[in-house]
């Protein structure tokens, strides 16, 4: 065991030692009125400094992903904290050898993640979070503080899901995230007297959805503070099986935030796994088995 673990501690460090770029995901929601004001500043500062990634600018706040050498990311996030909005943006890390984007977008949208219910403002107030590290720990002892079984729910499209997830969690399979709302009021009988927890990539979507969830009448219902890379990061893989979805070119995203070796078609966008890619339909930028003779 102890053998094991100084490998996996010296093949993390031999990786970080040989990455030269930090990849950062951050969000918050808050008034934002000036976005067509500042994206070219964003664009301008970003082009400066040699980043790529994206970067949404709302009216209820900003979602980015960036990547870039640690002296420039620095640099930019020191720019964006210097607006008094955002001077406690928190963010998530990884590195890379490579850049996790090929290019640089600043957009303009209506919302950070869609839902289509603008009555729900994570601004105004959050629902209640739980961190990794208290999570764990429930799940170790498989009830909450106050003795509530403890019930893991996706808010993830489902080929997110099939990349990963927490071991027995409740996977709906939806398509997109504003079909959430009405799955969640579904199943919300059968979830009566347990402690929902809701999680998906970074933290964002439950944002969101645990506000709906409270709104409709779950008794108990937490957000995974910064997702599955937060907890990841924290904890480690402990009850999760499989890897992270991520959307840019690294494709997923291991405990240890490595990147692996699924890959996405680039004929459809499926999810191809490494077991997938041995298959005679898997031809790189041709076909996979989810397309082939499609």
């Amino acid at each position: 065991m102890l053998a094991h673990t100084s490998s996996a501690s010296a093949s993390a460090d031999a990786i970080a030692a040989a990455a030269v770029h930090v990849n950062i995901a951050a969000y918050k929601f808050i008034t934002f009125d000036n976005t067509e004001e500042l994206r070219p500043q964003y664009q301008a500062i970003c082009a400066e400094l040699g980043l790529k990634g994206t970067i949404l600018l709302t009216p209820e706040g900003i979602n980015m992903f960036v990547s870039g050498p640690r002296g420039h990311i620095d640099q930019f996030l020191r720019w964006v904290r210097g607006d008094v909005r955002f001077a406690d943006l928190e963010v998530k890390e990884s590195l890379s050898t490579e850049q996790s984007h090929k290019r640089m977008l600043v957009k303009i949208k209506k919302e950070i993640i869609t839902m289509r219910m603008p009555l729900i403002k994570p601004e105004e107030g959050r629902a209640p979070s739980v961190g990794p590290k208290t999570l764990k720990r429930w799940l170790d002892q498989g009830h909450d503080d106050h003795g509530k079984p403890v019930v893991m729910m996706e808010t993830r499209n489902a080929f997110e899901v099939d990349v990963g997830t927490f071991n027995n969690t409740l996977d709906y399979r939806i398509d997109k995230f504003t079909e959430f709302p009405e799955v969640a009021a579904a199943h919300k009988e059968e979830l009566a007297g347990k402690t929902v927890v809701t999680f998906c990539t970074g933290g964002i979507r439950c944002e969101k959805a645990a506000i709906h969830m409270q709104n409709i009448g779950y008794d108990s219902v937490y957000q995974l503070d910064g997702g599955i890379l937060k907890y990841f990061e924290e904890v480690g893989g402990d009850h999760y099986t499989g890897d992270c979805f991520v959307f840019d070119y690294r494709t997923a995203l291991n405990p240890q935030l490595q990147p692996t070796e699924t890959v996405q078609c680039f004929v459809c966008r499926a999810v191809v796994t490494p077991r997938q890619q041995l298959a005679p339909e898997y031809v790189y930028e041709v076909s996979c088995p989810h397309c082939h003779g499609r």
